[in-house]
């Protein structure tokens, strides 16, 4: 069975959307698009190439699909790793409103979004990475089909926008496997599953005696 991974730039409050550009995703009105593009450096450039080495397949929404497929296909992937391993790499697009996705090696998931996930999942038996696609990502977390998380969170906070982690999330423990530090001050942290949530109480046991 493949390992899902969710790899996601997030703000420290949390917020997931139009990390890339002013006109990435203006739903509800949202003007900070473009907030992760000041805090690059080179060392992000090398974990994100390493990262995209470990996916065996991406998985994507419709949104996000046609950004990267309308910017992907035209960098030369001679200069850009990413570039090269997104054009060539299997790609699987969950989306009702598309007919048909035509960049290279993209194929379009039909009916129950989470049923053809689970199914491809059980069919591949390796990495797959979901980039962007806050909606989906928000089925995904409420069916349990993640099975990573790779979360890099840029020090600013905005108080608006779409989070990562919505109300359907179902709750569960995770594990912290990896940590990195950009020069910027960009967490790169990485989450596995570790089961259910232990509770306890820090209340005294005689504190009303």
């Amino acid at each position: 069975m493949s390992d899902l991974v969710v790899g996601t730039f997030l703000t420290a409050d949390g917020v997931m959307q139009a990390p890339g550009g002013p006109d990435e995703d203006r739903d509800a009105g949202f003007e900070h698009g473009g907030w992760t593009v000041t805090y690059w450096d080179e060392g992000m450039g090398e974990i994100m190439d390493d990262q995209f080495d470990e996916a065996d397949a991406l998985l994507l929404g419709r949104r996000t699909y046609e950004i990267f497929a309308a910017h992907w296909p035209h960098v030369d992937g001679e200069d850009d790793p990413v570039a090269a391993k997104l054009n060539s790499m299997p790609k699987y697009v969950a989306s009702r409103s598309l007919d048909a996705v035509e960049w290279n090696n993209s194929t379009l998931l039909s009916g129950d979004v989470a049923a053809a996930v689970e199914d491809l999942k059980n069919e591949r038996g390796d990495a797959i990475m979901v980039q962007g696609s806050h909606d989906l990502i928000q089925t995904l977390l409420a069916h349990d089909l993640v099975d990573e998380f790779w979360l890099w969170v840029f020090p600013l906070v905005l108080g608006e926008g779409k989070r990562l982690f919505g109300d359907g999330t179902i709750p569960a423990a995770l594990e912290l496997t990896a940590v990195e530090t950009s020069s910027t001050g960009v967490q790169m942290l990485r989450y596995e599953r570790a089961g259910e949530i232990e509770y306890g109480s820090f209340a005294l046991d005689d504190a009303g005696e």
